[in-house]
């Protein structure tokens, strides 16, 4: 029997770019069970990581529904600033509205400004130079949508786990089954070669 070489490390179970470890791919039952006394075992433990699979799933999609409402938010926002960058000092001010709330708002007279006031969450807000608020902007794009990019990999990857696993649960479940009606097979047979060995006794005394 094959031994584990002193101060090795366990290998690291492989996983997605974001983390997510691979389910296991059940091929043979006959690696992960070796008796009917392990099948309630094996199974407990693949619902349990279906589970959480589950759970990372709805995340991510909560997190994907998060940024598909922030993208527009930022583009639009990127928008404006570079509207006001081509703003020239000594140019006419320009009327606009600005939200107040979601159903009001309000009327504003704007100058040529060589910075803005940019919402940073959390009820902070503070003023950029122009060019510092349109790299900041663009850079929180690009990382929102490559967020949303990544949540719909890890959705894909994630579904893709929870089939695997189900898949496994079927066969581990299955070998079970065959198992319980082979030995109850075996034992019907045994049973049956006892009562022709004691009516072959009897026999002879008749």
């Amino acid at each position: 029997m094959a031994t584990k070489a002193s101060g090795s490390e366990p290998k690291e179970a492989p996983t997605n770019p974001r983390g997510i470890p691979f389910a296991p791919f059940v091929d043979k039952v006959e690696d992960y069970v070796s008796s009917r006394a392990e099948v309630e075992g094996t199974l407990k433990s693949f619902q349990e990581m279906i589970s959480k699979y589950q759970f990372m799933e709805v995340n991510t999609q909560r997190r994907a529904v998060g940024l598909r409402e922030k993208i527009p938010d930022i583009q639009k926002t990127l928008d404006t600033v570079q509207f006001l960058k081509t703003r020239k000092p000594g140019s006419e001010p320009i009327e606009t509205t600005f939200e107040l709330n979601d159903t009001l708002y309000a009327k504003a007279t704007v100058p040529p400004t060589e910075e803005v006031y940019l919402w940073l969450g959390a009820n902070v807000m503070l003023a950029y130079p122009i060019p510092e608020a349109e790299t900041l902007l663009e850079s929180r794009l690009s990382s929102a949508q490559s967020g949303l990019s990544n949540c719909g990999e890890d959705l894909d990857f994630l579904r893709e786990q929870i089939t695997t696993l189900e898949v496994a649960t079927a066969r581990v479940y299955n070998w079970d089954v065959a198992q319980r009606r082979k030995d109850k097979a075996e034992g019907g047979e045994g049973e049956g070669g006892s009562s022709k060995g004691a009516g072959a006794e009897k026999t002879p005394n008749g």
